[in-house]
């Protein structure tokens, strides 16, 4: 990885260090930390945190966290490590894959963007591939991997394309988590949800929820005031 761009997220709250090509951050992450339900003080585990978005947004908006985050990129955890250390956030970036690290301290609350789609494990040096990909870890091992590292009673957050949506509530499920949310992100009014946010609770029993979507664009394509309010302003997405 020999270039990078220092980039700005929640109105610029958040400096984030990360490549000029492959996987970068976008609206996946600061939507994914907008859902975690994390109160001050309380400890959290990202699976897959790349440069550091999703935690450091999440930190942004969730005082005195302990955090602790996994990349599998030897790269990208050491532009992790770095975002951490220049927004001011204490977090412990351990290098390894999901589908082998274990021993993780219970924590609160656990989330991922894991990979999109199901595929082969994506040549040396993809970047980009192996973020959207999945090979060693299928979607079930992500799963497995957030909801064993639960207090009971924590909660496991995804982000996945909407056609995926199905296969993260049986995963998730299948771990022992239940009293499922769902999100659901619209590109604008009236069209098809492209992305969903889903959260389940470990050991959860209660009826699942559909919540009414996120309209990302107005008619004129810029942001609704109900983005705005999470993209730029870094309120959180209903808990």
């Amino acid at each position: 990885m020999s270039e990078t761009s220092d980039d700005r997220l929640l109105g610029g709250r958040v400096l984030l260090r990360q490549p000029v090509r492959g996987f970068r951050a976008g609206l996946d992450a600061v939507l994914l930390a907008a859902f975690v339900p994390a109160a001050p003080g309380q400890r959290v585990l990202e699976a897959g945190c790349g440069s550091g978005a999703v935690f450091l947004c999440l930190a942004a908006r969730v005082p005195g966290l302990s955090v602790t985050a996994i990349e599998r990129e030897a790269a990208m955890a050491a532009l992790a490590r770095g975002n951490a250390a220049a927004n001011g956030v204490a977090a412990e970036v351990i290098e390894g894959d999901v589908a082998t690290v274990r021993g993780m301290a219970p924590c609160d609350h656990a989330f991922a963007n894991p990979p999109y789609w199901p595929g082969g494990t994506p040549p040396p040096g993809a970047v980009r591939r192996a973020a959207t990909h999945e090979g060693g870890a299928g979607l079930a091992q992500w799963a497995g991997f957030l909801a064993a590292s639960l207090r009971a009673g924590g909660t496991a957050s995804l982000v996945l394309p909407a056609a995926r949506f199905d296969a993260g509530v049986a995963a998730l499920r299948a771990a022992g988590c239940g009293s499922v949310t769902l999100l659901p992100v619209a590109p604008r009014a009236g069209a098809p949800a492209k992305r969903v946010l889903v959260r389940a609770r470990r050991g959860g029993r209660g009826p699942a929820r559909l919540l009414a979507p996120l309209v990302l664009h107005a008619a004129d394509g810029a942001f609704t005031a109900a983005a705005q309010a999470v993209l730029r302003d870094g309120a959180a997405l209903e808990a």
